[in-house]
């Protein structure tokens, strides 16, 4: 990869978590933070969805399975056996890729794909959640409560402004490493698979090789955005960490945003996150307004932009930059004309 690649994929990454981090100093409202930092969960968690199904096609409705693996391994490392935070922050990690792994073997051996695979997640998501609201070591139905113990080596800070900046990093990690999936070899074969599964093995793809691999990195992004959760909120029980509201925004982001794009999951978070705390501000707490916001957002989005927001981004480019090229071709002098020889 040569320095103009590395600038045309990379910079522009930069440029937006460089922009973004520049927010807490400009923005010291509590709520407005918060609003941004738990926008940044969903964009992240959105980002591991958007690896298995918008580049690999494998559709998933129980990305909660991930999210909650994360979120409680972060959770009773710390209260039960008294991990470090940051410790147990990593370990969810790899629990999430663990779990991702055995549910993509299972699934894919089994030949199991589109809605039948979606349901197999959610079903895997439903019973973590059943197991985790009945056994003792996560609290149970009262949940798990992470003491308070303010201080940077527990993972824990006074600032917002601090949990924002933590959150933007790892979702510009996260970012890079999905643009870099994006061009190298796995990548390729990813989108092969989506397309065409049959003709990819044809070509000597090991398909269930690269969907375990999509599968478990996809479980260790959501299970980061789990462990953040843990960490931001302190406190968890099995419908927040398996409940089917994060496998719903997980989904909704990448399609509102752009599926199979690098940007489209944190573009759809900040799109439908903002509508929803719009319209929250102008018809009250009116109870189930935010499902009300995504579900209408997400039928206009099926409707006329199919390819999301970036989508639309990207012909508006497209389209401004063939107007300005023709407006330079009809600026541009005629040639002078030869006078005939006398």
């Amino acid at each position: 990869m040569n320095a103009r690649d590395l600038a045309t994929g990379f910079a522009p990454i930069l440029l937006v978590v460089a922009l973004l981090a520049l927010v807490p100093l400009f923005v010291s409202s509590n709520t407005v933070l918060n609003f941004l930092v738990f926008t940044l969960i969903i964009a992240l968690a959105a980002q591991g969805w958007n690896l298995l199904a918008g580049y690999g096609g494998q559709f998933s409705f129980g990305h909660a399975a991930f999210f909650g693996t994360g979120a409680y391994a972060a959770a009773i490392l710390q209260v039960n056996l008294g991990l470090n935070a940051y410790v147990a922050f990593l370990v969810g990690i790899g629990l999430g890729a663990l779990v991702g792994f055995v549910i993509g073997y299972l699934s894919f051996r089994s030949g199991l794909r589109g809605s039948y695979f979606a349901l197999v997640t959610l079903a895997f998501a439903e019973v973590l959640r059943i197991l985790a609201n009945s056994a003792g070591f996560t609290g149970g139905a009262a949940g798990i409560l992470i003491p308070l113990e303010v201080s940077a080596w527990n993972f824990q800070f006074e600032s917002r402004a601090a949990y924002y900046w933590v959150a933007l990093a790892l979702v510009g990690a996260v970012l890079v490493l999905v643009r870099a999936i994006e061009r190298a070899r796995f990548g390729a074969q990813l989108v092969a698979v989506r397309e065409n599964e049959a003709a990819a093995r044809a070509l000597g793809v090991d398909a269930l090789a690269v969907k375990l691999k999509a599968i478990a990195i996809s479980g260790a992004i959501t299970a980061a955005a789990g462990g953040l959760y843990a960490q931001y909120f302190l406190y968890l029980d099995a419908l927040i960490a398996y409940g089917p509201w994060i496998s719903i925004e997980a989904l909704l982001a990448p399609i509102v945003g752009g599926l199979g794009t690098v940007f489209g999951p944190l573009v759809g978070a900040l799109a439908l996150h903002g509508l929803s705390e719009g319209s929250k501000m102008f018809t009250g707490e009116i109870p189930g307004i935010d499902l009300v916001v995504f579900g209408v957002v997400l039928i206009l989005v099926v409707a006329f932009t199919p390819d999301g927001i970036m989508g639309v981004l990207g012909r508006l480019r497209r389209r401004l930059a063939g107007s300005t090229a023709k407006s330079t071709a009809n600026a541009a002098p005629l040639p002078a004309r030869e006078e005939p020889a006398a």
